[in-house]
């Protein structure tokens, strides 16, 4: 297991470790790679991997530019101190995608998801109209789109999960709009030729964010957990952006889609026992086990780069440590347990 981080750049290297696959798939890629919403929470670790695969592989001529509106100042520092160029674009503003450089290489990571609920008209304009503009700037690029587990229904919970030849289902305004993205990505794949990967995830994790951090509060707190939401999948934030980065080497025409996820189906009252002891506080349980959840199965994915590098038990400890040492958190719940589809 490696070292705790204490401060938030520790967290950035420690999860923009480029592994040998990201390395060795990058050395194959011919071109510059781009980053679409490099400001979200994995777009910053995937730009910063891509980087140091890139050094590592020997390619230094080639270049990783980042793009995002860059609400905060800072994050552009950042990325370029970590040798990211930056490009500050509103994606989705036509005129303004339609000036962005070209790259051979396009790792889609924008859209919005919390608030949906609240604002359904922006969440539709961010996850179908701006692809759009993006499909038809990038058309012949390389791309990789990241999505969700979330457009597929709720299945047995006894079963391995959701495969991607599964038929997507309309849970909610989020999953809806999640769906639309992909048709509309697929419909500019298959009018252009351009080769694309549909990249659906669920969940990653990382110190501050993520399902095992939202467990780990509730038992530390003593808040109940929910055990509607029976299991769950998870994957360590930094397996997550090296198989997006080697999943650019699997794009195809139509898409190829492919569920990103650990390679284990983990029950939450396991989890949440596993934190108390961590913790030592007894996780207060609360709800009955449904039969059904958001499962997905990542035969696939783990056929095609092997078992992530991160263990569940790895994550947990370093979770706990991190809380137990005070770190700071991004401060946005998942609702993994949320079973209506809103956000």
């Amino acid at each position: 297991m490696p070292a705790l981080p204490k401060t938030d750049r520790e967290i950035e290297l420690l999860l923009s470790t480029p592994t040998q696959g990201a390395t060795e798939a990058v050395a194959q890629l011919p071109g510059d790679f781009m980053v679409l919403g490099v400001g979200g929470k994995m777009g910053t670790t995937t730009a910063v991997m891509l980087r140091r695969a890139l050094d590592a592989a020997g390619r230094k001529d080639a270049t990783v530019t980042g793009v995002s509106r860059f609400t905060r100042a800072e994050a552009r520092t950042e990325l370029e101190e970590l040798g990211v160029r930056t490009l500050p674009c509103d994606l989705a503003d036509a005129t303004q995608v339609g000036a962005l450089p070209f790259a051979d290489n396009v790792l889609f990571l924008a859209g919005q998801k919390f608030g949906t609920d609240s604002a359904p008209g922006l969440t539709w304009i961010q996850n179908t109209v701006m692809p759009m503009f993006v499909a038809q700037r990038f058309r012949d690029a390389r791309m990789v789109i990241f999505s969700t587990g979330c457009v597929y229904p709720f299945v047995p919970v006894t079963g391995p999960g959701a495969t991607e030849s599964e038929p997507v289902a309309f849970l909610g305004e989020y999953a809806s709009t999640c769906v639309g993205r992909e048709r509309v990505f697929a419909h500019f794949s298959q009018e252009y030729g351009t080769p694309q990967l549909i990249y659906r995830l669920n969940y990653s994790v990382e110190l501050r964010y993520g399902v095992l951090v939202d467990l780990a509060l509730k038992v530390q707190s003593g808040e109940p957990v929910d055990l509607t939401m029976g299991w769950l999948n998870c994957i360590w934030q930094g397996d997550a952006c090296a198989r997006a980065i080697q999943s650019l080497a699997h794009t195809a025409s139509p898409p190829k889609f492919l569920n990103i996820t650990g390679a284990e189906k983990l029950r939450i009252r396991t989890l949440a026992e596993e934190f108390g002891r961590r913790l030592g506080r007894a996780p207060v349980l609360t709800g009955t086990e449904a039969p059904t959840a958001w499962l997905a199965d990542a035969s696939e994915s783990v056929r095609l780069f092997g078992a992530p590098e991160m263990s569940v038990a790895d994550m947990m400890d370093l979770i706990t440590g991190y809380l137990q040492q005070g770190g700071r958190l991004l401060g946005k719940p998942t609702h993994f347990e949320t079973r209506s589809g809103k956000f």
